[in-house]
């Protein structure tokens, strides 16, 4: 069976957990604030034959981008997020993509899946699961 494409852009419409997540990944309570108040925007490039991803976070305040080939080990500069560096590999289990990310924080990672226009997102750390729904754009 083939795998999904998740390219498209993406706007947030549901958020579960953030504070909760982000302080557990030591962010300060000012930033935390800030970014339970974003709106993200996610613009996602998907080469289905190759495995290669783009995934671009776009807010007001900063933006993210992320750039990898599933099933491949990378190094992942989380600077703009919290200021770590991680080991991460991105895999399919099924149809959701499964990132770990290993590093100084324990269990940290997301889980991406589609269900129809929506772009679901599990972020992970230390036991504690954030939740992110996006609508595609039209």
């Amino acid at each position: 069976m083939s795998k999904p494409n998740y390219t498209g852009t993406y706007h947030l419409v549901e958020q579960d957990n953030m504070e909760t997540y982000l302080s557990a990944l030591d962010i300060n309570f000012a930033l935390r604030k800030i970014v339970c108040l974003l709106k993200p925007t996610k613009e996602i490039t998907h080469d289905v034959a190759t495995g290669a991803m783009k995934i671009r976070t776009l807010t007001t305040f900063k933006n993210f981008n992320m750039d990898f080939t599933i099933g491949k080990e990378f190094t992942e500069d989380l600077g703009p997020v919290d200021g770590r560096t991680c080991q991460t590999t991105v895999n399919w289990e099924g149809d959701k993509l499964v990132c770990v990310q290993k590093g100084e924080k324990e269990g940290r990672g997301w889980t991406h899946w589609l269900e129809g226009n929506k772009l679901h997102l599990e972020m992970r750390v230390l036991g504690i699961v954030a939740k992110q729904v996006f609508q595609k754009a039209n």
